[in-house]
């Protein structure tokens, strides 16, 4: 285990995070994490509260002559987004993380890092165990389960929390305060397929898409990178017209907000289209990979013989199926008019697999929206696209966004104090991912909510990392935010 975690600063930042990277913490998995913040407030003599919905809250009394501050709540939530790479073996489930320090940055070891967001989880604990900084009341609100769904800001009752300003920690470019962010829902598409019999003479192919970036599909999206499950069936459809190859099975991507980087399926042809399937094939890549020269360098594909499987599926279904994947609206739809440079709405084809047992194949692309009617009209192509193909088309998981207030008292009070800190107005931003914020504003409307955080790329991708100079700006920012809050 590399310890080189333990020697940065902010020392009680560093060692919080370090700890919450030796708690297996994916999302639905969250029982040693929550017990571990839970007996953390304990352990501190501090109240500390747990819902029916997985949220912990602790409250931190105002230090001496800081009781007529407004009380602050500060947000973090405690699952991570596990991915890692292919051939890496971790069941996040079980393991810890693998941190090293990596020149100005600390990443993880081909895993996802958890920083997001568990670098606001290890600030918010910082603070509780302090005992030389000043600030009002605070409490310390950890949520549950906010990758896979905001089921904890989702559950969160009224009664469970005291305060009036509300600091997000799911940031993730230092220097900016986020005041607005995208509302989301999934478009879930199912086909049911019946099996045909192999053709005569027939062979098998693995073909394998990998090597793409991936990354998180709100904050990613806008960089143009490739969909795994997109270039794929465009291999096939190409095949397919080309030789009549024939799908016996499809896994593309795993997370619902995460660009798909990966995708893989077994095609069977007769052995006289050997050639031709595989001279279709190479041609097909060769124009995707043009076209996806600048984002994607390393995109790679292959196809090797494998062992014959005992069926296909019916050909209208997959004609169906690869039409309505390859026609998919995906990746950025609209740019905002009001924020310029902000992506306004944008779809991600994040998941394609296949039950063979049910007959199934179903698909999931994940809508995001600032804009709830431009959320709307494109769930609307959406369902009319995959209707037509005859899928069946289900809408989930609905979050809604988060409106500006342009004249809140604590983005006054932040914007002031960043620079007086560093000299350096801070950015206001919208962004394009479904922050708690906007989930917590429709439970909690009289809240003034600001997000901000340290800078982290490629977050949900095992390329996620954190720049470490920007987590002392982060912190010496918190604190000083918290010395300044408004007065009641």
């Amino acid at each position: 285990m590399n310890t080189d975690i333990l020697k940065l600063q902010p020392q009680v930042l560093w060692e919080n995070f370090h700890q919450l990277t030796q708690i297996p913490r994916p999302s639905h998995h969250e029982e040693k994490v929550q017990e571990f913040v839970f007996n953390f407030g304990r352990n501190l003599s501090l109240e500390t509260l747990k819902d029916e919905a997985g949220n912990i809250v602790i409250r931190k009394p105002a230090t001496p002559g800081m009781e007529n501050r407004k009380g602050i709540i500060i947000q973090a939530h405690l699952d991570m987004v596990p991915q890692k790479n292919s051939d890496k073996i971790h069941d996040f489930k079980i393991d810890p993380i693998d941190t090293y320090v990596d020149g100005e940055w600390l990443t993880a070891n081909e895993t996802t890092l958890g920083a997001d967001n568990g670098i606001g989880a290890a600030a918010a604990l910082g603070i509780l165990a302090s005992t030389d900084i000043e600030h009002g009341p605070i409490e310390c609100l950890f949520t549950a389960t906010e990758e896979t769904g905001m089921t904890g800001a989702e559950g969160l009752k009224t009664s469970f929390l005291q305060g009036d300003i509300m600091l997000n920690t799911d940031s993730m470019v230092e220097g900016q305060l986020y005041v607005s962010c995208a509302g989301g829902e999934d478009a879930n598409f199912t086909f049911q397929y019946s099996d045909n019999p192999l053709p005569a003479n027939a062979v098998a192919y693995q073909l394998n898409i990998s090597g793409l970036k991936g990354g998180h599909s709100g904050l990613d999206i806008i960089r143009q990178r490739g969909n795994a499950n997109i270039v794929f069936f465009r291999l096939l459809n190409e095949a397919y017209q080309t030789c009549n190859a024939q799908l016996a099975s499809t896994d593309g991507g795993s997370l619902r907000n995460a660009i798909p980087r990966e995708a893989f399926g077994k095609i069977v042809i007769k052995k006289e289209q050997v050639d031709k399937f595989k001279k279709a094939i190479e041609e097909e890549f060769i124009i995707i990979k043009r076209e996806l020269s600048a984002t994607e360098p390393d995109m790679i594909f292959q196809i090797k013989e494998t062992e014959l499987p005992e069926s296909v599926i019916d050909n209208l279904t997959q004609e169906k199926l690869t039409q309505s994947i390859i026609s998919c609206p995906n990746g950025v739809i609209r740019m905002s008019d009001v924020m310029p440079g902000v992506v306004e709405t944008s779809t991600n084809l994040a998941i394609i697999k296949m039950d063979a047992a049910t007959k199934t194949i179903y698909a999931v692309s994940m809508m995001r929206s600032s804009s709830d009617v431009s959320r709307a009209e494109l769930g609307k192509r959406m369902k009319a696209l995959f209707s037509l193909a005859g899928a069946k088309v289900k809408f989930s998981g609905a979050y809604p966004g988060w409106e500006p207030n342009m004249d809140s008292p604590i983005l006054k009070v932040m914007l002031k104090t960043h620079k007086d800190l560093y000299t350096k107005t801070p950015e206001i931003k919208g962004i394009h991912v479904g922050l708690e914020c906007g989930t917590m504003g429709a439970i909690f409307p009289h809240w003034d909510m600001i997000s901000f955080g340290p800078t982290i790329q490629f977050p949900h991708s095992p390329d996620e990392r954190v720049h470490i100079e920007s987590v002392q700006k982060f912190w010496n920012f918190m604190l000083a935010t918290l010395k300044n809050a408004p007065e009641r």
